[in-house]
């Protein structure tokens, strides 16, 4: 009696670890991650972003892929279809070049699809197949942006503080969130938003064509300029160096790139709002991972939003040069020569 209790508890102990094996082996997740490109700073933190959930967790496989460039359409839609039909991949996350060319590669599709940065969207609502939108809440960080401009600008001495935007691309919905978060924020807080319009496209060079007609229009200088990105904060202030009406203007961009904390130290740009596209590619593989395992998402995951101004801007590029694997060479040939001088 004793011998067959033994064989039945061994018994159970084997089918129980059976169990548990196969458990292990469904908890194991294979990711596809599209982006708009890996050609470039600002998408190489969401790769890294990404790449670093894998990192910790050794149960999930995650795959980056982008086109060439942001204007490689074609290239993008063949890395889509190529994922979607590839039977290994369990979950998708996609920055979409052209929403609506998603919509429709993804239509009808099962397994769970995120959008990071940028929304799949069908008539301004989330496509059925996408389960959450992992991005920058423009319009809130924009207005984070605008008070923290507003505070400076008061510091700064101005009585009246009046703000022209320079602007993105007209109508695109990212621009009109940011124009719309720059308004509420410097508003809010006791200043003026100019309805003037100048639009740049969100190219540097016509950047300097606005803010030669900002100076024409403000010969005595105004408090703030806005722009729809760093590129073109720091155009601006460029233009106006050595212009005694503008030397206490406060230039304001968006992304809070390597570019732009450059650009802060070297007191051009005054501060920027910065995006976190690290925290975006992490916690689009973690809702990725979520949803796999049955768990109900919300619609928008923030990643978070910040300021960079010139008390923090060494910190931030620091922080930048740590996610992409870069050093500061001049750092570690200061630290080289103290070892050496200890010696």
């Amino acid at each position: 009696m004793k011998k067959i209790l033994a064989l039945i508890m061994a018994l159970c102990m084997v089918l129980s670890l059976c169990a548990i094996a196969s458990a292990d082996a469904e908890e194991e997740y294979n990711i596809s991650v599209i982006l708009k490109t890996t050609a470039s700073e600002y998408w190489g933190y969401v790769q890294a972003g990404a790449m670093a959930y894998m990192e910790e967790h050794p149960n999930v496989t995650v795959t980056v892929t982008g086109p060439s460039s942001e204007t490689a359409f074609d290239e993008q839609q063949n890395m889509i279809e190529t994922a979607l039909n590839d039977a290994d991949v369990d979950a998708y996350i996609i920055a979409p070049l052209q929403s609506d060319t998603v919509v429709n590669l993804i239509a009808g599709q099962e397994k769970p699809i995120i959008a990071v940065d940028t929304n799949i969207t069908v008539d301004g609502e989330l496509a059925p197949e996408v389960l959450a939108f992992v991005g920058t809440g423009n319009e809130e960080a924009a207005k984070l942006g605008g008070e923290a401009a507003y505070k400076l600008a008061e510091e700064r001495g101005w009585e009246t503080i009046e703000c022209v935007e320079i602007e993105g691309v007209q109508g695109d919905p990212t621009n009109e969130a940011r124009k719309a978060g720059y308004k509420a924020g410097v508003e809010e807080a006791g200043g003026t938003f100019l309805d003037e319009s100048y639009p740049a496209n969100a190219v540097a060079d016509q950047a300097v064509t606005c803010m030669e007609a900002i100076v024409q229009a403000h010969p005595d200088g105004i408090a703030i300029v806005c722009a729809n990105n760093d590129d073109m904060a720091a155009a601006a202030a460029r233009i106006v160096a050595g212009n005694d009406a503008f030397k206490d203007t406060v230039f304001l961009g968006f992304d809070g790139t390597q570019g732009a904390c450059n650009s802060i130290l070297a007191g051009e740009e005054t501060m920027s709002v910065a995006q976190q596209p690290y925290e975006m590619g992490y916690k689009a593989v973690e809702a990725a991972v979520a949803a796999l395992s049955g768990e109900e998402l919300d619609p928008f995951i923030d990643s978070g939003a910040g300021i960079v101004d010139p008390d923090n801007a060494q910190e931030r590029l620091d922080q930048l040069k740590g996610y992409l694997g870069e050093t500061d060479e001049a750092a570690e040939t200061e630290e080289a020569e103290e070892a050496e001088a200890a010696k």
